[in-house]
């Protein structure tokens, strides 16, 4: 029959979202750099694009959903769904490698203030003294590795195992227990976020001047966007889940959303290591 469809893929219906996709960013990209300029309407440009790059998530993800429920996510379409989430998570992984990257140069080969023309090339320390040819450097107070960063390591812990267990309830068929693990798990990441919060607020250290400071929040900092944004992802899914979407052989939105939570948890583990335990080692700690 002409036109039958005779093969397992799933080719997509004409979409506008990856056009507006493309016009929100570019307006969004601009309102940035107006933004930072201080431009009176960088605020309002930028608002506006941020607004539109959410639409967009909302419209073109909803198209998505809809393809599952009319059949178009075969097992051969599924497991190409798994191939672009595992190179999503291999790319977010090098974007954290280069922040560990900064913060082992920095701390293996601490260099002086330097001066050039004007222009600072190195943020050890203020002053540019001698003495600060350390890191982090000497006289700045560290956050205390074992205090809340081990609390926030704790629970993101317990919310991998929250998750696997509303994963394996799912795979059961049990909803009950699939709406329970993803509430726990949901509940134990907004908690890490407000004490993360709560540390920056206290923390002893300014976010500019120092380049132990800089790489401390940037490379923390970006983790708690990667938690905060997994916790939406799950949000999602409760609501999906709330909603019937899911079945124990059909749940690819859901298995994304664990697979991005666990690899933020391992993320956590290798900051904790590597900048709380052995990145503030020896230095005086903040009480």
């Amino acid at each position: 029959m002409a036109g039958a469809k005779h093969h397992d893929y799933h080719l997509v219906e004409p979409s506008i979202w990856p056009l507006v996709g493309s016009f929100a960013a570019m307006i969004m990209f601009g309102g940035l750099v107006m933004f930072m300029h201080d431009n009176e309407v960088g605020k309002w440009v930028l608002g506006l694009g941020l607004a539109a790059v959410i639409a967009t998530f909302y419209f073109w993800w909803a198209d998505v959903v809809r393809e599952a429920h009319a059949g178009d996510h075969t097992p051969v379409v599924q497991l190409h769904l798994r191939y672009g989430m595992i190179l999503f998570i291999a790319s977010e992984v090098m974007f954290f490698v280069g922040w560990f990257w900064a913060w082992f140069d920095f701390a293996l080969f601490p260099q002086p203030l330097e001066v050039v023309d004007g222009v600072v090339s190195n943020l050890i320390g203020q002053d540019g003294a001698a003495a600060l040819m350390s890191f982090p450097p000497k006289g700045i107070e560290v956050i205390n590795a074992f205090d809340l960063p081990l609390l926030n390591t704790l629970i993101l812990l317990c919310s991998g195992t929250t998750v696997t267990w509303a994963h394996h309830a799912l795979l059961n068929d049990d909803r009950a227990g699939l709406i329970k693990g993803l509430w726990v798990t949901i509940g134990l990441g907004l908690l890490f976020s407000s004490i993360q919060v709560y540390e920056y607020a206290v923390a002893p250290f300014p976010f500019a001047g120092l380049n132990y400071s800089s790489a401390f929040y940037m490379a923390t900092g970006f983790h708690g966007f990667h938690v905060f944004v997994g916790t939406i992802f799950l949000i999602v899914c409760l609501v999906r889940a709330y909603k019937g979407h899911f079945t124990p052989k059909q749940h690819f939105g859901f298995e994304a959303a664990a697979w991005y939570w666990h690899f933020v948890d391992v993320v956590w583990l290798f900051l904790f290591i590597v900048v709380y335990v052995w990145g503030g080692w020896g230095a005086p700690v903040h009480h």
